[in-house]
This record gives structure tokens, C-alpha cells and sequence, in this order.
């Protein structure tokens, strides 16, 4: 069985971190997809494709996989930096604003 480790990112609806701290071993696909010919729904008859686990840190995630003797690759996340304005949000509205109105 071959499985991913990885750190998911954030939701693209959402300005903060939250639930997105922590780490998600997914096993990948054994065989392709098919398309049902009566309803057209695709299917698969593997079933870990389904099979989602979630830890708390990178380190449980690589034990757990060493421990069931499942062939993983981590993927390490790109961490992006942080935007922070130096007057909060705000400095946006503030009556001494010397620049221009970007809104």
C-alpha cells in the first residue's frame, strides 16, 4: 500500500489557520476509476481510496505508517508569510490616512 502525509491547507474562505494545523495520511488509488454505463456515476473497487486518517503532528502520522508497514511520502507544506499591517485593519479607516483611498 503506498500513502500520502500531508499537511492540507487552509480553506480559501477563510483568512486565519484554523484546522489547518494538522496532518492527514491518504492512500493513493490501486486501480482506475470506471464509469457505470446504466448511470454514468464512476466507481472504483478499491475502498482504502475512501480511507482518510487524521494526526495531530507529522511524527504520529510517519509512526502510525512505519507501525502498519505502509509505504508513505511526505509532502512537507509551503508556508506562506504572514500579512501583517503594522496599524491592524483599522489603520484602513484612520482620519490621519496620508495615502491615497485603495478602496
Amino acid at each position: 500500500m503506498r500513502a500520502r502525509i500531508y499537511q492540507p491547507a487552509r480553506n480559501a474562505m477563510q483568512s486565519g489557520t484554523a484546522k489547518s494545523r494538522g496532518w492527514v495520511l491518504e492512500f493513493a488509488p490501486d486501480s482506475a476509476r470506471e464509469v457505470d454505463p446504466l448511470m454514468g456515476w464512476t466507481s472504483s473497487s478499491d475502498t482504502q481510496a475512501q480511507v482518510r486518517l487524521s494526526f495531530d503532528s507529522k511524527q504520529a502520522a510517519l509512526d502510525y505508517a512505519q507501525k502498519h508497514r505502509i509505504q508513505a511520502t511526505v509532502q512537507d507544506p509551503k508556508n506562506r508569510k504572514p500579512i501583517i499591517r503594522p496599524g491592524g485593519y483599522g489603520a484602513n479607516f484612520a482620519t490621519n490616512r496620508r495615502g491615497s483611498w485603495t478602496h
